[in-house]
């Protein structure tokens, strides 16, 4: 007889084992058998099963609790509950819980059947609608990145390969290269789409909140800490994790994060119990974490651990393929935003200064400056008077044009990055890093920039902080 699903029967009584067994291999299921909440957990990790069949009175941790875990492995799990009372708050308890449907003993044969095919058909509804919302999402994901060249192309197949695994995953690139995007798409595309996506920029926040952030505190934990707060990592239980600038993180954050990643469990500041957590982590650096391993800033350990599958992002000057169709992208998406009717066509002498110039700031630098010239143009086109000076004469920006800095720009108001810093960019650089006494953080806030994006120029430019 065909295979028409599998089933687990969950039952510390070795008769009802056998007779659920006999009775469903019978119909031309796939049975398995374990006598213990513990060994059933031990074989649904090793093996998807269609549907489990849960005694709810049994030894060790008991069904209900079984039932808790089986969800935590796969959410989508369908399960019977199996009881020997009839007892309206155990089915109430076990509904609340995620069970699919609950039986009471003795059953009628005809009556298990009946639930086995029922809620092998959920089980099989709720696959296609996976199946469906990931088709959806991969090509939701495939437009969110506008990709002509070979790079970009091998580097969304290769992130299609990794998605569906549970494995840590490593993003490298030049600030402005697109790392968030690729880790939700790493997160849409796998099996975890339907579960928390929580973004934490470990470059924003101060070293003292960030573990506080993280992993949440207890009443009282610390001065100021008047209610409890969940964590991000608990936040995100089930689903994924994005780490951007993890090479910001102090090292003690570092030990207590490794032990996330190694045993899946926390400490909320303040509390002495572990919590369990199933995260995904996606992390992401604009920095070289080797060196920093080297220099002792970054524990080895962690680094190991974070870099199991590692996806580099080529920055926007190594493939100029793409931008063209990302400009493209960009004038048709600011268009329709302010209500613009404005070309996608871009005259070829236009193009030619902007597949010239360098893009320290990559794509996001790309996109700011699309967006700017659908503002400002005039007509229906976007023209050269559209675009940003620094861009159009490149050769014009650095140290030629720093000589003549007026000495009197007074920092501590803060500027416009693109209005008044463009020709002056390494020396007012180097200047607000002297000021703050080399804090690239308030350096990039009296610059009017991002921390991110000033640590791009430095390396672009080859400054020492």
């Amino acid at each position: 007889m065909a295979r028409k699903g599998s089933i687990l029967v969950v039952d510390d009584e070795e008769v009802m084992r056998d007779v659920l067994g006999r009775l469903l291999m019978s119909e031309g299921y796939q049975v398995d058998l374990a006598k213990t909440g513990e060994e059933g957990l031990d074989k649904f990790q090793q093996q998807t099963y269609d549907l489990v069949l849960l005694d709810v009175s049994m030894p060790g941790i008991g069904g209900l609790r079984t039932l808790e875990e089986l969800l935590k492995i796969d959410a989508e799990a369908v399960a019977i509950m199996i009881t020997a009372y009839a007892s309206f708050d155990t089915a109430i308890a076990a509904w609340q819980r995620g069970a699919f449907n609950c039986i009471k003993k003795p059953f009628d044969n005809k009556e298990i059947l009946k639930l086995a095919a029922a809620g092998i058909k959920r089980r099989r509804k709720d696959e296609e609608r996976r199946a469906l919302r990931q088709t959806l999402k991969r090509s939701t994901e495939r437009r969110e990145f506008v990709a002509r060249s070979n790079k970009m192309l091998e580097t969304l197949a290769f992130v299609e390969q990794v998605a569906p695994a549970r494995t840590t995953v490593l993003i490298t690139g030049e600030s402005g290269t697109g790392k968030e995007l690729i880790a939700r798409a790493i997160h849409n595309q796998s099996t975890r789409a339907d579960r928390p996506f929580v973004t934490v920029n470990s470059a924003n926040l101060p070293a003292e909140l960030l573990e506080s952030e993280l992993f949440g505190h207890v009443r009282g934990a610390f001065t100021g800490a008047l209610a409890s707060k969940k964590g991000y990592f608990e936040v995100a239980d089930g689903g994924s994790i994005f780490l951007d600038e993890i090479g910001t993180i102090s090292m003690e954050t570092q030990a207590k994060l490794l032990r996330v990643i190694q045993e899946r469990v926390f400490i909320p500041l303040g509390e002495t119990t572990e919590r369990q957590v199933d995260v995904r982590i996606i992390a992401a650096t604009n920095t070289e974490l080797k060196q920093a391993v080297e220099e002792g800033l970054f524990r080895e350990d962690l680094f190991y651990r974070l870099n199991v599958i590692s996806i580099n992002l080529p920055p926007l000057r190594e493939r100029k393929e793409d931008i063209l169709p990302l400009a493209k992208h960009f004038i048709a998406k600011y268009a329709a935003e302010n209500n613009r009717e404005i070309s996608t066509e871009l005259d070829p002498e236009l193009l030619s200064v902007l597949e010239a110039y360098n893009w320290p700031g990559n794509v996001r630098e790309l996109e700011n400056l699309v967006e700017r010239a659908v503002i400002i143009a005039r007509g229906d086109h976007i023209e050269r008077v559209d675009i940003r000076e620094e861009v159009l004469n490149p050769k014009e920006r650095g140290s030629h044009g720093a000589q003549h800095l007026s000495t009197s720009i007074d920092l501590s108001r803060g500027i416009s990055f693109y209005d008044e810093v463009s020709k002056f960019q390494i020396e007012l650089i180097q200047r607000a890093l002297e000021i703050t006494g080399g804090h690239q953080s308030r350096a990039a806030k009296l610059l009017g920039m991002n921390t991110t994006t000033l640590n791009s120029k430095i390396k672009y430019y080859r400054l020492r902080p």
